[in-house]
């Protein structure tokens, strides 16, 4: 990693895209682009995306919620976040969110330090541009989610099948 990052400046066409579970990151900052100190990405959530409950070991992670609304579950506690909404999520945080309404939500989410965004780059399917409609999640890729959360840290409580 660069011991001094430079600036980041992307336009809203810009980023590395990626579906993931059904919904779609596009990323604004990478580890690799801020000597790890974080990564921030867009996520657009369609109408029933979101990932099932899960915990972080080693990032704290944040959402800040722009356009529709997401539920959020933080530990035992369920929020319903609007346009406006910051949420931030301590390290060892059971947590979830999922778009139960019927419009997209678009939200920021941001991770410190980085590196679980490499997960979704190992995981998840790559888009050309941001205005891309990810694919429902297959089996395969949710098996593969599985399978590679434990190495960055991510205990996900898998859905019953």
């Amino acid at each position: 990693m660069e011991t001094n990052p430079a600036c980041i400046a992307r336009s809203p066409e810009e980023g590395r895209c990626i579906a993931i579970v059904g919904d779609l990151y596009r990323f604004l900052a990478t580890g690799a682009e801020t000597d790890g100190r974080y990564a921030l990405w867009e996520a657009i959530v369609p109408p029933g995306g979101g990932p099932p409950p899960h915990t972080h070991s080693r990032e704290v992670e944040f959402f800040q919620i722009l356009e529709g609304e997401v539920t959020l579950l933080v530990g035992d506690e369920t929020i319903v976040a609007g346009p406006g909404h910051f949420v931030h999520m301590p390290i060892g945080t059971r947590h979830a969110f999922r778009n139960e309404s019927e419009t997209t939500a678009r939200m920021l989410i941001g991770v410190a330090p980085a590196g679980i965004e490499e997960m979704f780059f190992e995981v998840g399917v790559p888009l050309d541009s941001p205005d891309e409609t990810p694919q429902p999640p297959t089996e395969e890729e949710i098996a593969r989610l599985l399978a590679t959360a434990p190495r960055y840290g991510i205990t996900i409580e898998a859905p019953p099948p």
